[in-house]
């Protein structure tokens, strides 16, 4: 079994319990680090061309802006395939219900045919919201897996949780 995971992240400014701190590194990019490894993978990180701005309060703007208009931004680079994979883990923040469009940017340009989907989302509140219906919708062909949902000032502390909840999914 060959495992990926793509996943978008944000570094900086974040909401974490109720109060803005700086992240050296973003929840989702720490959940991808458990993932992979506990079960070896592959990692992919979506990228914006052009960058959410580095002010909490303005990206939240910006996201909320893309989702209204359905928008899929430019990445700096794409995977072109996941044809030697089995298992593809989705990871990223919840934002205003769902993943950021950049991740279904990269999605929607991939044939997930005989493939399983887990995905994990980040949250300071909102759970899954509406990603287990966005992700059935944009992994077209997919077998939709293991969920996991984390609030994101906790993931620094939720290691074994995530690596159990990747080993139980790849099984």
């Amino acid at each position: 079994m060959k495992n990926l995971i793509i996943y978008y992240s944000r570094r900086g400014q974040n909401y974490v319990s109720g109060i803005i701190k700086h992240l050296e590194k973003g929840n989702a990019e720490l959940i991808a680090e458990y993932i992979r490894d506990a079960v070896g993978a592959d990692v992919f990180e979506v990228d914006t061309l052009k960058p959410y701005d580095t002010d909490y309060n303005v990206c939240i703007e910006e996201a909320k802006a893309e989702l209204r208009a359905k928008a899929r931004p430019e990445l700096k680079k794409y995977l072109d395939s996941v044809e030697d994979y089995d298992n593809i883990f989705v990871v990223g923040p919840n934002w205003w219900g769902i993943y950021p469009m950049a991740l279904y940017t990269q999605l929607e340009k991939l044939d997930f045919s005989g493939k399983t989907i887990h995905y994990a989302v980040t949250h300071e509140g909102s759970g899954l919201g509406g990603v287990p219906k966005a992700i059935k919708d944009a992994c077209r062909g997919a077998k939709i897996g293991d969920s996991l949902a984390v609030q994101g000032g906790k993931t620094p502390s939720s290691e074994a949780q995530i690596k159990n909840w990747a080993e139980k999914a790849v099984k």
